[in-house]
């Protein structure tokens, strides 16, 4: 409740320099500026290259996050197997390598495997001095090569699209229940036993007959 009527002014210490204890960002503007002015600056040094690495499609951890698709950290080991780069090589040419990460499924490993083939169809190999070595590409095809339009990633991922188009109920769908047949499927899992005793002891009698 207020305080009401005339009393007197608790004695609290309200008088601290409070300034020094507030923690402000007024440069964040300036800081957005220069972190994009230094990528720009980059970018023209290491042109052709792309500014970042290619990154594997994962899923993230826990239930409530494990439907996504996302970049991860780096390929695996099998996965740069599977695609046929040595471990060393990889690295030279902008692909990221995690040698922590581990395939626990084929489908991402197929997936990656994929990615990384992807990648190797349009990646480009500049020779550094007059004379090309063995996996350069040849002069030839880098006449008319051309940067690719620049984007934040190196081969986006293709996340799927989950929503489903509302469509009306079809007769197939109305004339079946979804309730029974989990029903049933229960019901039959919990006399399954029963049932085949059943089945024996009448087989049983029908031999003694």
């Amino acid at each position: 409740m207020a305080v009401r009527g005339n009393n007197v002014i608790p004695n609290n210490h309200f008088r601290k320099w409070w300034q020094k204890y507030v923690r402000t960002w007024f440069n964040q503007a300036g800081r957005k500026k220069s972190r994009r002015t230094a990528r720009e600056t980059k970018k023209a040094q290491i042109a052709p290259r792309p500014l970042g690495l290619l990154r594997p499609a994962v899923h993230p951890p826990t239930v409530r996050y494990n439907f996504k698709l996302r970049a991860g950290r780096g390929f695996t080991l099998d996965e740069l197997k599977k695609a046929g780069i040595p471990r060393k090589q990889a690295q030279s040419i902008g692909i990221a390598v995690d040698h922590r990460r581990t395939n626990r499924c084929q489908e991402s490993l197929d997936l990656n495997a994929a990615r990384l083939a992807e990648y190797q169809s349009k990646l480009m190999i500049m020779p550094r001095g007059s004379k090309a070595k063995k996996g350069d590409t040849p002069k030839k095809e880098l006449e008319g090569a051309k940067l690719a339009a620049p984007c934040k990633t190196v081969l986006p991922i293709a996340k799927p699209v989950l929503r489903v188009k509302a469509r009306k109920i079809t007769a197939e769908e109305k004339a079946g229940s979804a309730y029974k047949v989990l029903r049933k499927a229960r019901t039959d899992k919990k006399m399954f036993g029963r049932r085949l005793k059943r089945a024996a002891d009448k087989a049983d009698k029908a031999k003694q007959k």
